[in-house]
This record gives structure tokens, C-alpha cells and sequence, in this order.
């Protein structure tokens, strides 16, 4: 299904790829909604949910699936010349893949590891076990404003001049995409700076929504207002992410979640000794991993951008050398012509 997806992403059938995301959620939802309330047995409950996860991925796959091909299978060609990156080799996949693939691992256990951290600093005590509630908490309503910028990686290679969906469409330049990028910014900014700084209404959010106690609301605020400033490391981090994925150099995203991971730890263990404790712990650290690996995303792409600028100066100057080379080969060609003449005269 995420095969598909990225190929439907590429071709800009992003509405499909969101349609059926929504439809997983929402099968989730009415299969446990349905076998809830049905008067069926169940003596493995913990089935339930794994069952729901199931039934959404072959919604998805199966929307995915048949929207690849009827709109995309048929356009893409059996083969790539070397402008279109060439072959599609397996050791190309491999080396594409790979940072990727490192980068989503270390994302997925982040948190496990501020969950661990954070339980071991209060010593396992009954303030561990509500910071670990605090965090879990957070993480869905603190994600909502800032989340979707993650996608913001998709945009670059879909508007790829090699793109063969480009070819007979409007130009998206850099620019383009850069303004749209700064925009995304500023909408995610001014949704976490309204929500979570606004005095009472990220404690609403979380009792209408979440359905906790005001008392346990209060206790959130603080992160919260933390995860206010993700939005900074995530928009860089994405914007360069999507860039190194068009180019095909995503081999130097690799460092960048080594660092996050070091970062993090040396947060959490840090941190405490500056009175840092419970969920703002959490956050604070992984805020530290975000700008962290952000940081080396964004040394990684002016390394290439370096190396990019200088094979494009180098071809250059052997394409300016071929035309010199052509016309000082026309030129004596040309006076022979001329002295031909001159004799006939």
C-alpha cells in the first residue's frame, strides 16, 4: 500500500492517498464500533484492535491499489533513459531506501525511550506513572498542529522536472515550493501558538477531546507549550528531506538520525540535573533530537548543494570548451574557403 501510495504521491494524486488514509481510520472505527456492539463472544478482547488495524490496511491497500492502476500504472514506461535517473537497479532502491527506512526506525522509538527516561528519573514513583499520562496525552494533541508538515517532503519530488506528469503541466520552480513551504510554516505556528498559549483553551481541548480530568489538563499545559516551537525543525527538516529525495542523494540523511538519537539521550539524561523533570522532560529532549537532527539535514543538503553547484560549473566549463574547440575548427576551414576564392580570382 505505501509502494502505491508514493507512486500516486509522485504522479499528485495526493487526494487519493488522503482519502484513503481517512477510509483506514474510519473502517477502524466501525469494525470495533460493529463487533462491540454485537452480542458475539470474544474471549480474546485484546483481538479486537488487531483485527481493526487489519481490516483498515486492506481498505487502504484496496483503494491504494486501484487508484495506482486506473490513473498511474498505464503512464509510467517500461524502461528510463539516463534522463529519468536510468535504471531502477536494486542496489539503487537499496541505497535510496536505507536512510529512509534508518530515519522512520529512530522516529518510532523516540518516544518508547523519553517514556523510559522520564519513568526512571522519577524513580517509578506515582509522579513516573501520570508524567508517562502527561506524554501520552500530549503526543496526539500537540501532533494535530504540526503534523501534517511531515508531508511537506512529498512536494518537491512530485514537482521534479523529471517528473513525466510535468511535462505538459505548469512550471513549479524552487521559488514556488519555497513560498508554499514558508506558508505551511506559518499556518502550523499560528495554530500551536493560538491553541496552546491561549489561556484555558488547550485544557478544553483536552478534557472535550481526550476526556481527562481539568486537574490532569493543567498538567499538560507546560509541554504543550513546548511542542509549540516543533514546528521549526520539522518544516526545515522535510522541506531538505523531500529536496535530497529528488536528487537521489538521501544517503547523507543517514547521520542526521544517529544525532537525533544522541541528542535525545544526552537530553534526558541532562536535563534533570537543571531541574527539568516529568513531561517537560520529555518534550524538552525531544525537542533537542528535532532541532538536532534538523540541524544536520540542513548540513547534509549544503554539502550536496556545494557538490551539485560544482558539477554544474564543471559542465559548463567542458561544454563552453567543446563549442571553442568547434569554432576554431570552422575558422581555418572558413580562410581555406577564402583562399580558394582568391586564387580563382
Amino acid at each position: 500500500a505505501w509502494t502505491h501510495a508514493g507512486i500516486l504521491l509522485k504522479h499528485k494524486y495526493s487526494l487519493l492517498v488522503g482519502c484513503a488514509s481517512i477510509s483506514d481510520v474510519i473502517a477502524q472505527i466501525v469494525f470495533v464500533s460493529i463487533l462491540l456492539h454485537s452480542h458475539l463472544e470474544c474471549t480474546e478482547p485484546l483481538l479486537i484492535p488487531i483485527l481493526a488495524l487489519y481490516m483498515g490496511v486492506m481498505v487502504r491497500f484496496t483503494m491504494v491499489g486501484l487508484g495506482y492502476y486506473k490513473n498511474v500504472h498505464d503512464i509510467i514506461p517500461e524502461r528510463s533513459g539516463p534522463e529519468m535517473g536510468g535504471e531502477a537497479t536494486i542496489k539503487k532502491m537499496l541505497a535510496f531506501w536505507w536512510p529512509l527506512a534508518l530515519i522512520l526506525a529512530t522516529q518510532r522509538i523516540s518516544r518508547p525511550i523519553v517514556n523510559l527516561f522520564v519513568s526512571r528519573d522519577l524513580g517509578g514513583s506515582p509522579a513516573a506513572t501520570e508524567a508517562v499520562a502527561v506524554l501520552t496525552a500530549t503526543y496526539p494533541v500537540g501532533h494535530m498542529p504540526y503534523g501534517w508538515l511531515t508531508e511537506l517532503r512529498a512536494v518537491y519530488p512530485a514537482f521534479d522536472k523529471n517528473n513525466p506528469s510535468n511535462k505538459l503541466g505548469h512550471i513549479i520552480n524552487k521559488s514556488h515550493i519555497k513560498r508554499f513551504t514558508f506558508t505551511c510554516l506559518a499556518i502550523s505556528v499560528t495554530l500551536c501558538f493560538v491553541i496552546f498559549w491561549t489561556p484555558h483553551l488547550s485544557e478544553k481541548i483536552l478534557v472535550n477531546l481526550i476526556g481527562v480530568n481539568l486537574a490532569f489538563a493543567e498538567l499538560c499545559v507546560i509541554p504543550l507549550q513546548i511542542v509549540s516551537f516543533f514546528p521549526f525543525p520539522v518544516t526545515v527538516r522535510a522541506h531538505l528531506t523531500g529536496w535530497l529525495m529528488t536528487l537521489k542523494k538521501t544517503f547523507v540523511l543517514a547521520p542526521s538520525s544517529v544525532l537525533r538519537i544522541v541528542l535525545l539521550i544526552a537530553s534526558l539524561i541532562v536535563l534533570p540535573y537543571m531541574g527539568i523533570h516529568g513531561a517537560s522532560l520529555g518534550v524538552s529532549s525531544l525537542l533537542a533530537g528535532f532541532l538536532g537532527e534538523s540541524a544536520m539535514v540542513a548540513i547534509a543538503s549544503c554539502y550536496v548543494y556545494r557538490k551539485e553547484k560544482k558539477k554544474r560549473s564543471l559542465d559548463e566549463a567542458a561544454a563552453d570548451g567543446e563549442d571553442s574547440a568547434m569554432n576554431s575548427a570552422t575558422i581555418p576551414e572558413e580562410m581555406s574557403e577564402v583562399v580558394e576564392l582568391d586564387e580563382d580570382e
